[in-house]
């Protein structure tokens, strides 16, 4: 961790500084391994694996320290360096650090990257692929009742039964949101998981009319379900984004900062989500996925070269 290379003596470090000024400004892959971390889902692993795969490929030496846990443990965990790079989510990460996320992922994500420097944590160039709440129906209903956008749902949402969290009622990005901004009022909510295994049988089963979903759950498209626009733009950016600290960024220069920004703009919708299938339905193992992604765009193995 970088903690240990900030520890090391005066003379050590400015015998290191003179190295990597001859040896082009910290543009070398060796130094302190780089500790990347994920929350504990499938998703944010597969991420980080391919963060971490393309560093290995590359020549850094990579920690890995997965599935540590939610928002609230990695956030102060990228802040002490107990880890250094975590896969994260513009609107997000922008709303827990005090920010005012938006649709627009450019302003989204500067904004986060403001307010995250004064950490020590910058954040990369984001992915074009996100990760955000998304409102889904079957196909038989949308069909039924001209279902493509969100908006589309005034007409029957009194007639539906509306699924997702129990919390949803209360969260500005859920069912408080559809009334605020859509102007929509169920004729039931019904209270079940975070898009998980209950939520995806209730939608099957005919249990609710509309379910809560993350938008790059392979689920969607396996069961040939619609996910209704956002036309009224209520979700924020969800752009999947590197969040590393700055010290190691410092060290390594911009040869890594560039490397993880070009694999994260190669990171496109489709493959996020046959990805995410891969994992939560087929129960592949994430660093084999992450490592099939990295093959088939053109990363291959210089780690002995």
């Amino acid at each position: 961790m970088r903690r240990r290379f900030r520890s090391r003596t005066v003379g050590a470090v400015l015998a290191m500084a003179l190295v990597a000024t001859a040896c082009g400004s910290g543009d070398s892959t060796d130094g302190d391994p780089i500790a990347v971390s994920s929350f504990n889902f499938n998703e944010s692993t597969i991420v980080a694996e391919i963060y971490a795969q393309a560093l290995e490929r590359a020549g850094y030496t990579v920690e890995r320290k997965l599935n540590l846990g939610n928002r609230e443990v990695l956030k102060p965990a990228l802040e002490t360096g107990e880890v250094d790079l975590v896969p994260e989510y513009v609107g997000t990460i922008n709303s827990f650090l005090g920010g005012t996320p938006t649709a627009d992922s450019q302003s989204t994500w500067e904004e986060a990257k403001e307010l995250f420097e004064e950490l020590g944590v910058t954040l990369l160039d984001y992915s074009p692929a996100q990760d955000k709440n998304a409102y889904v129906v079957t196909a038989e209903t949308a069909e039924a009742n001209g279902l493509v956008q969100i908006s589309d749902l005034s007409d029957v949402a009194g007639d539906f039964k509306f699924g997702g969290p129990p919390e949803c009622p209360e969260r500005e990005f859920c069912l408080q949101g559809l009334v605020d901004v859509y102007g929509l009022n169920f004729g039931e909510f019904v209270p079940l998981d975070a898009a998980g295994p209950i939520t995806i049988a209730a939608l099957e089963a005919g249990d609710v009319d509309v379910a809560l979903l993350f938008s790059s759950q392979g689920v969607i498209a396996e069961k040939g379900w619609v996910l209704l626009e956002d036309d009224m733009g209520l979700q924020p950016a969800e752009n999947l984004v590197p969040a590393i600290r700055q010290d190691v960024i410092d060290e390594y220069g911009s040869a890594l900062s560039d490397l993880l920004s070009e694999v994260s703009g190669k990171l496109n919708q489709e493959d996020l989500t046959e990805m995410n299938k891969r994992a939560d339905i087929d129960g592949e193992d994430p660093a084999v996925i992450a490592g099939d992604w990295l093959d088939d765009n053109g990363y291959e193995d210089n780690s002995d070269s």
